[in-house]
C-alpha cells in the first residue's frame, strides 16, 4: 500500500514541477522581449527612469491583483529577506538596462542571464542546500559557452562594450540574488503577494531617480504604451508565473530555465532591431538551445528536487 501512494506522491510532484518549469518558460519568453521595447522607446530615454517606472507599474498592477485575490496575508513578514529581495530587484533594473544601452539588446540580454545559473546554483546550495545535479552542470556549461560565444563575436551593429559587459554581469547577479530571496518568502504566501510588496519596496528605492530626470518622453504615446508593456506585461505578469513556478522548481534549474529570455531576446535583436551576430557570435545561440534542452528534459524525466529543506 505504502508504494502506491509513495508512487502516488512521485507523480504528483513531477507533474507539479513540469508545470512549474513551464510557468518559468512562459516567464522568460516575456522578459525576452523587454530590451527591444526599450529600444523602440522614445530616443534620450534614461535607463534608470525607465527601470524606476517599470517597477512603479509593475508594482502597482501586482499590487491590485493581489487585493482582489485576498490580500496580503496575515502575519509578519521576514523584514530581511523582503528587504533584500526588493534591493536586489531595483538593483537588477538599474544595471540591466543600462548595460543594454552600452553594449545592445542581443549582448547585454545574454551576458546578464546567462552568467546568473553559475550564480544561483551556488547560492542554492549554500544558503539552501539544493543539489542542481550533473544535468544542470552540463545545462550551464553549454550556456556559458554560448554566451562567451555571442560576447565575443560582436558584428556589426554590435557594440561589445567593456562596462556594459560588466553591467550585464552585475544584472545577473542580481536576479540571482533575488530569485533566491523570493523562494524564501514564498512559503505560506501567496505568489501574487509576494511579488507586490517585492517590486513595490523595488519601485521604492528607485522612485528618486524620476525626480532628476527628464520624464517629457513620458508624455508621448510611444513612451507610454513602452512603460505600459513593461510594467503590465514583461513585469507584473511574466513575475506573477514566475513566482507560481518557483514554488516547485529550485533557483538554479529555474534561473536556467529562464534562458529562454536571452535567446528571445537575441532572435527579436537581430529580427526587428537590424542586431548582426558574426558566424562566431551565432554559433552561441545552438549551444544555449541546448543548455536549456538538456535541463528542460532532466526536469520531465526525473525531476526531483535535491534539497535540505
Amino acid at each position: 500500500m505504502s508504494s502506491v501512494v509513495d508512487a502516488a506522491t512521485e507523480a504528483a510532484t513531477a507533474k507539479g514541477v513540469r508545470a512549474g518549469a513551464l510557468l518559468v518558460l512562459a516567464a522568460g519568453v516575456l522578459w525576452g522581449t523587454s530590451g527591444t521595447s526599450q529600444a523602440l522607446a522614445p530616443v534620450g530615454v534614461n535607463p534608470g527612469s525607465l527601470g524606476a517606472l517599470r517597477l512603479l507599474v509593475g508594482g502597482a498592477a501586482l499590487m491590485v491583483l493581489a487585493f482582489c485575490r485576498g490580500g496580503l496575508g496575515v502575519g509578519r513578514w521576514p523584514v530581511k529577506g523582503t528587504v533584500l529581495a526588493g534591493f536586489f530587484v531595483a538593483s537588477y533594473q538599474l544595471s540591466f538596462f543600462t548595460a543594454l544601452s552600452r553594449t545592445g539588446v542581443a549582448v547585454g540580454t545574454l551576458v546578464a542571464i546567462g552568467s546568473s545559473p553559475v550564480i544561483a546554483g551556488i547560492l542554492g546550495f549554500v544558503f539552501r542546500g539544493e543539489r542542481p545535479g550533473r544535468a544542470w552542470g552540463v545545462a550551464t556549461l553549454l550556456a556559458i559557452a554560448g554566451c562567451g560565444l555571442l560576447a565575443g563575436g560582436g558584428g556589426a551593429g554590435i557594440a561589445v562594450d567593456p562596462v556594459g559587459i560588466l553591467l550585464a554581469l552585475g544584472a545577473g547577479t542580481s536576479y540571482a540574488c533575488y530569485t533566491m530571496a523570493i523562494k524564501g518568502l514564498l512559503p505560506g504566501r501567496s505568489s501574487e503577494s509576494v511579488m507586490a510588496v517585492v517590486f513595490s519596496l523595488g519601485a521604492l528605492l528607485l522612485s528618486p531617480i524620476l525626480f532628476f530626470t527628464d520624464l517629457h518622453w513620458l508624455f508621448q504615446g510611444r513612451g507610454a504604451a513602452v512603460v505600459l508593456y513593461l510594467g503590465v506585461v514583461v513585469t507584473a505578469l511574466s513575475y506573477w508565473l514566475f513566482a507560481r513556478g518557483l514554488r516547485s522548481v529550485p533557483v538554479a534549474s529555474a534561473v536556467t530555465l529562464s534562458l529562454a529570455e536571452p535567446l528571445v531576446a537575441a532572435l527579436l535583436g537581430i529580427l526587428f532591431l537590424g542586431e548582426r551576430l558574426t558566424v562566431t557570435a551565432l554559433s552561441g545561440i545552438p549551444l544555449l538551445f541546448a543548455g536549456l534542452a538538456v535541463l528542460a528534459t532532466s526536469m520531465s524525466g526525473n525531476p526531483k528536487i535535491h534539497s535540505r529543506g
